[in-house]
């Protein structure tokens, strides 16, 4: 089941924070990294946050986390973790597939290391296509994918 989490509630933010870092753990190892920036976010700084977030709860369990913030019509996908204990499941096509359906946006886009293919896969099978690679100064290349999409509710989503 897929529900809209409010983080600014200290437990909530807390298992957010405990989902992103199991998740974000397996990333740093996927791209060779010790040095991930999103492992450095505090769940303070998850229940300050202005995003909304959206979260797959499995046998009472949080097991995967979307983070979007709509800015305009264009839709970004900040986050996107599932707890490992609960990886090869379809979770994240849930939530992608969720968060597409439910804003009314012309382009959404989202970031991933070059490095993460699980991700850069799962985001080209919903539709999105790379646009811009570049490094910032944490020295992680990073790929930036974007969809296009009509303003008419339909946003052709793979169900």
């Amino acid at each position: 089941m897929i529900t809209e989490l409010n983080n600014s509630h200290e437990d909530v933010a807390t298992k957010i924070f405990t989902v992103f870092q199991n998740s974000y753990k397996i990333e740093a190892q996927l791209i060779g990294t010790l040095d991930f920036p999103p492992l450095f976010r505090s769940a303070k700084d998850i229940e300050n946050s202005k995003t909304q977030f959206y979260g797959f709860i499995e046998n009472n369990c949080l097991a995967g986390v979307i983070e979007v913030a709509l800015k305009g019509k264009e839709l970004e996908i900040d986050s996107l973790t599932v707890d490992p204990d609960f990886f090869q499941r379809g979770i994240a096509n849930k939530l992608i597939n969720h968060v597409l359906a439910s804003f009314n946006f012309s382009k959404a886009i989202v970031e991933t290391a070059v490095g993460n293919l699980p991700a850069i896969n799962l985001y080209k099978k919903n539709g999105f296509v790379e646009f811009k690679k570049w490094t910032p100064s944490h020295g992680i290349e990073k790929l930036a994918l974007s969809m296009n999409c009509s303003l008419t509710g339909d946003n052709g989503v793979n169900s």
